[in-house]
């Protein structure tokens, strides 16, 4: 690459690694990188309303894909500080997003003289939410800086990354010389420590296999599945994992979450735990916690979430797809010892309905009447919202990279960014984002992306004028004390249709109605849905057991 200015080098660069779409909000210090992107047609440029959007949509397109495809860019200072919610979020969740930032000029770096957009040692602010980070400070550098990125990306866990470039950088001329694209980097499987697990795994009598995020990441599902039936182990996930095997199977036994779950009660009964891709950490609590007489063995890619809740028996550092090939093997003749008896099987799932629906029969109404309407394999985004915590339960995944959390960073307002990106990511999918008032308020203006460019998502905000976990905390923990939880929100579907979008109300009881009409519309919609305060998280259940 010569003579081409460091912001053409950059959508090269980019276009070599594999990015098919870039999400930002143009400002001075990036406007050589955006008048990069003119006149090229490989990498499609959208332009958001908030820099935290851009990061979320880049997170939803590079997970519904499993590759990062999409990138971020953002001016400096508070276009950074913008993106760092969404940038810890794709950071909690193993995603590979690169946000791709601004700078002030490279004579003032270091010297706080007060520049547009001056944050000192920016690129510092971002060290716990980023896998790996740089400054690029000329053009030679650009390339190989994006390449840097995208290897971190790309070897063992992924995560994001970030790279800033001034806007001298970005100007000025100069040669460069192409990386070639990086590639998928696993850790090497140890065989030892297959075989250590597959004898154990072979003298099972009850497994478990606790499926976490890692395997959807991994595209393990199917050999997954397989490697329950060859064991006769029911599955259990965390919410990242639910899709690592059908939930309709029948060795599904569901999902863990805060101690909650029909998961938790059969890890009670196991005998044998095979954790894969999951920290063992909010789903393992209180009765559901493993005990010392059972055995765990513990798949990761990283090393550093092995033993570090729980102590395994035998350990694997690896890839989850290829460690679970290996287990395949060396299990190819493996006869069950004993399948988990049928009656088992019944009383948990009997007690576990019932559970459910003593303690959030509406959400199981509302949750259900909304999978009615969808295609098995549409894209469903769970919110930081009652509905959302209770999808965790209700709601049945049967394809991998269809339901998506904002896992243990919880971010509010994440869910309708998100799923923005990941309906650009799969355009024929349906997708579906549900999130609470309180979170639609962080990102309600993005209804102008929406309509501008012909995402058409469907958000289905559920609103109880306030910010409901937290009322639920003060009426139950603050004797009652209400201050500052409580909202005066907009008609949201007036709003919508300010926007240009459609917008429904209706009630709980017939949800699936609007929901039909908003999906014939062929338009991005807002369906408005009343509920009572004071609903019940699943965290603020007490525990069953």
């Amino acid at each position: 690459m010569k003579n081409l200015t460091g912001a053409q080098v950059a959508v090269e660069s980019l276009k070599r690694e594999g990015i098919k779409t870039a999400f930002g909000l143009p400002g001075n210090q990036i406007m050589h990188l955006y008048d990069a992107f003119y006149g090229q047609s490989d990498i499609d440029l959208i332009t958001v309303r908030h820099e935290q959007t851009a990061v979320y949509m880049a997170d939803g397109y590079n997970r519904v894909r499993g590759a990062p495809e999409a990138v971020a860019l953002v001016v400096p200072g508070p276009g950074v500080q913008n993106a760092s919610a969404a940038l810890g979020t794709a950071y909690a969740c193993s995603s590979p997003t690169m946000l791709l930032a601004g700078q002030i000029p490279s004579n003032f770096l270091g010297l706080q003289t007060g520049q547009l957009h001056e944050i000192h040692q920016q690129i510092e602010t971002l060290k716990g939410i980023t896998k790996w980070y740089s400054t690029s400070h000329k053009v030679s550098d650009i390339s190989s800086d994006i390449n840097k990125a995208f290897k971190a990306m790309k070897s063992n866990r992924p995560r994001p990354t970030a790279i800033e470039i001034p806007p001298d950088i970005l100007a000025a001329r100069g040669s460069a010389a192409p990386s070639p694209a990086a590639q998928r980097k696993t850790p090497a499987l140890n065989l030892h420590d297959i075989d250590q697990a597959s004898a154990i795994l072979a003298k099972a009598q009850r497994p478990i296999i606790w499926a976490g995020g890692g395997v959807i990441i991994s595209d393990s599902a199917k050999v997954l599945t397989q490697l329950a039936e060859v064991l006769g182990a029911i599955v259990v996930t965390t919410p990242e994992g639910k899709g690592s095997i059908p939930e309709n199977h029948q060795l599904s036994g569901g999902v863990g979450y805060y101690g909650h779950g029909s998961s938790g009660w059969y890890a009670e009964k196991a005998d044998v735990v095979l954790a894969i891709g999951t920290r063992l950490t909010q789903q393992m609590r209180g009765p559901t916690a493993l005990k010392s007489s059972q055995q765990l063995i513990h798949i990761d890619i990283d090393q550093e979430v092995i033993n570090k809740n729980h102590p395994a028996s035998v350990s694997v550092i690896a890839d989850a797809k290829e460690a679970i090939e290996a287990l395949l093997i060396k299990l190819s003749s493996h006869t069950k010892t004993q399948l988990w008896p049928d009656n088992c099987k019944d009383q948990i799932s009997q007690e576990f309905r019932q559970w459910l629906t003593d303690t959030a029969p509406l959400q199981g109404e509302i949750i259900k009447n909304i999978q009615q309407v969808l295609e098995d394999d549409a894209i469903y985004v769970s919110g930081i919202t009652n509905i959302g915590y209770w999808s965790h339960f209700y709601y049945q995944v049967t394809h991998p990279r269809t339901y998506f959390t904002s896992s243990y960073f919880a971010t509010l307002g994440y869910s309708f960014p998100f799923a923005l990106g990941a309906k650009c990511a799969s355009p024929k999918s349906q997708v579906i984002c549900v999130i609470g008032d309180g979170g639609f308020g962080y990102s309600l203006q993005e209804l102008s992306t929406a309509v501008k460019y012909g995402i058409n998502v469907i958000a289905i905000v559920f609103v109880d004028n306030a910010l409901g976990a937290s009322l639920h905390d003060q009426t139950t923990k603050y004797h009652n004390r209400i201050i500052g939880t409580n909202l005066q929100n907009p008609d949201f579907v007036l709003a919508a249709e300010a926007f240009g979008a459609k917008g429904i109300k209706t009630m709980p009881q017939n949800i699936s109605i609007a929901l039909e009409e908003a999906l014939s519309s062929n338009q991005p919609c807002v369906i408005e849905v009343p509920i009572p305060q004071l609903l019940k998280p699943p965290f603020q259940v007490p525990l069953l057991r």
